[in-house]
């Protein structure tokens, strides 16, 4: 009979604040950065960055909803992959990310709109 393989997959939502912090926890704790995402919703940005462990299969996922003036501070200090995944956010969504390691300066994508599918994009759609 098969082992059966247990893990955790949960979403942890934290301030904005604690971001960067909570980011380097989980990468000393033997985690490492899958992933990063934004979505706006009811005028205000979902972002989440996604983190596995590899020897236990657990899948932590830190959202962070904040209103779209509020500035986030970049995690590649301690997650240097993620430089590609805020620069999408910033560039498609326009959160407001800080100190990204490289600012790709909002040519990543070759787009006319700017910030397609955030608060100014809704509003042309």
């Amino acid at each position: 009979m098969a082992d059966t393989v247990t893990f955790k997959n949960e979403i942890e939502e934290i301030a904005v604040d604690s971001l960067v912090s909570r980011a380097e926890e989980l990468i000393k704790a033997g985690y490492r950065f899958s992933q990063a995402c934004a979505a706006y919703i009811d005028d205000k940005f979902e972002l989440s960055y996604s983190f596995s462990n590899y020897d236990n299969y657990d899948l932590l996922n830190l959202r962070v909803v904040i209103d779209t003036d509020t500035e986030v501070k970049s995690i590649t200090t301690v997650v240097p992959a993620a430089v590609f995944y805020e620069n999408e956010m910033h560039e498609l969504f326009g959160v407001k990310i800080v100190d990204i390691a490289l600012d790709y300066k909002d040519k990543l994508y070759r787009i006319k709109q700017e910030c397609p599918l955030g608060p100014s994009g809704k509003e042309e759609a």
